[in-house]
């Protein structure tokens, strides 16, 4: 998780947030969303880890001291479910009314109320299938289910500044998290490690019980979620072998970017991720689907909730939201599935508008009218507590959707655009970079190059503007900073900035 902002720009942004100021919050106009602050339980830190919504149509929300709490919408009323966990991070609705799975960091419990009085009565482990060595860096995401029945849960890496503390759970790694020597073109430093398995890891937890690792190569996998169709994607923070904060397809046996869980995979049994050949890295790892430009969009990005409320929350329908940690925001992800693999855009969905730093956890309200936030501090302090954000029932003129064509990029917009500001290439200021893959913390945009857009064409409806661009490239992030759009009836445009993770081109009509 991302620690690169000073203490003054994290208190400049909160303040901003609780207050306003002239900061240029690039957000959703506040008249079509509202964000709301839900009160807490009276008695205890407001440290909101987790949300969903039960069976009974309750919220339930996870307290990092160990709680778990159900929430009344109507009475706004509070009542303790259960307690005695350890850092529970992620709380998914079960089979049976009364049911959830709960990730907690020793593992994934089974947590009823099988007398049906409003307490959990029942714990049950469903799996602790990997390792812990009492690092403060080992979260834990999830859980989320696929359409065979299959759970998976994510893991973070340990801390290199913290040792492991005994007793530990699992074989520890008697290989070096750090190389004596640099040794050019090799990994050398670690930074985060996996001193236990499957830290770093995805795990798939079988209806038997069974587990095994999915796929590794995450630094600090802090959110992930199946889609609709049952596909499993999962975000990660900026760090080392981390450039930007990304968003993943999570597939079996994919390697994701960083080696230290490559500890535990079959096939590196034998060679030292330490000593590993950084081109061989970059080679095998599969590359994000998303990139969030850091700073600009990601600082540390957290759970996702995908938008299935069919327009009752607004325009965006079918998209994927995801939380943001270190700023007061909530990005919006648009997916574009090109020669088979996933890419796309991602945009600013709110930032500022009264919404907290520390998003950590979504769920949409069973109408899907509203999505709740839990936020928590973590251990670097910040905001924490609950809000939710509500639509008011205006549609934003926004960008509702970026695709790659093999000629540019097609806008689709929410409402009609007004022709002369939208056919006019200047307001179109595109440029491309990419984010280094190394062992260093992060990465600056490297190489920064003006693209020019030649022409745009819109579609008789307003709908669709069509953007020609020069000289597209696979592996380069394009960002798009709009500027004078307005709608038909002279709405300005909400979407200040737009980045498409271009990871493959079109097919040509050859089919090559």
């Amino acid at each position: 998780m991302s620690r690169n902002s000073s203490a003054v720009q994290r208190l400049a942004i909160a303040l901003a947030a609780l207050f306003g100021s002239g900061l240029a919050f690039a957000q959703v106009p506040s008249s079509a969303y509202r964000v709301e602050t839900i009160h807490g339980p009276r008695g205890i830190a407001p440290e909101v880890s987790a949300v969903a919504f039960g069976h009974d149509g309750k919220l339930y929300a996870t307290f990092r001291r160990g709680y778990i709490y159900s929430y009344d919408q109507d009475s706004k009323s509070w009542r303790r479910f259960a307690d005695s966990l350890h850092n529970p991070l992620g709380i998914a609705k079960g089979d049976k009314p009364g049911e959830f799975l709960v990730a907690q960091v020793p593992e994934l419990t089974r947590v009823a109320d099988t007398d049906a009085d409003g307490r959990a009565d029942l714990f049950e482990t469903v799996s602790d299938g990997w390792g812990l060595s009492g690092n403060y860096h080992e979260y834990i995401a999830g859980p989320v289910r696929d359409r065979a029945g299959n759970l998976y849960v994510s893991l973070g890496l340990a801390s290199g500044n913290a040792d492991p503390r005994p007793p530990a759970r699992g074989e520890i790694t008697r290989r070096p998290r750090k190389a004596l020597q640099p040794v050019p073109g090799k990994v050398n430093s670690m930074g985060h490690f996996s001193p236990t398995p499957y830290r770093g890891c995805a795990l798939q937890i079988r209806p038997d019980g069974s587990v095994r690792p999915f796929s590794c190569g995450f630094r600090q996998p802090n959110g992930i979620v199946a889609s609709p169709e049952g596909e499993i994607f999962a975000s990660d923070n900026q760090g080392g072998w981390v450039g930007t904060s990304p968003l993943h397809h999570v597939t079996d046996g994919a390697f994701h970017g960083h080696p230290a869980s490559l500890h535990w995979h079959p096939e590196f049994l034998g060679i030292n991720p330490v000593e590993a050949d950084v081109a061989m890295l970059d080679r095998r790892r599969k590359r994000p689907a998303i990139l969030f430009p850091q700073g600009d969009m990601g600082g540390s990005t957290a759970g996702q909730a995908f938008d299935l409320s069919e327009g009752e929350f607004g325009p965006y329908a079918g998209q994927l939201f995801v939380a943001e940690w270190t700023y007061p925001r909530v990005l919006r992800v648009d997916f574009q599935k090109v020669r088979g693999e996933y890419q796309g855009a991602a945009f600013l969905f709110i930032e500022g508008n009264g919404l907290r730093m520390a998003n950590n956890r979504m769920a949409f309200a069973p109408d899907g009218r509203s999505l709740y936030i839990a936020q928590t501090s973590r251990i670097w302090g910040s905001t924490e507590g609950m809000q939710r954000i509500v639509w008011r029932g205006e549609v934003p003129f926004d960008i509702l959707k970026m695709r790659l064509t093999r000629d540019g990029f097609d806008l689709t917009f929410t409402k009609p655009a007004d022709p002369e500001s939208a056919t006019n290439p200047a307001n179109y200021p595109l440029s491309r970079y990419y984010y280094l893959y190394h062992s260093s913390y992060g990465s600056p945009k490297t190489d920064i190059t003006p693209v020019a857009v030649s022409a745009v064409t819109i579609s008789d409806d307003g709908l669709r503007a069509s953007l020609r661009v020069e000289d597209l490239r696979e592996g380069w992030l394009y960002d798009l900073r709009p500027d004078s759009i307005r709608s038909r009836e002279g709405e300005p445009l909400a979407a200040t900035i737009a980045a498409y993770t271009l990871n493959r081109m079109p097919a040509t009509e050859s089919g090559r």
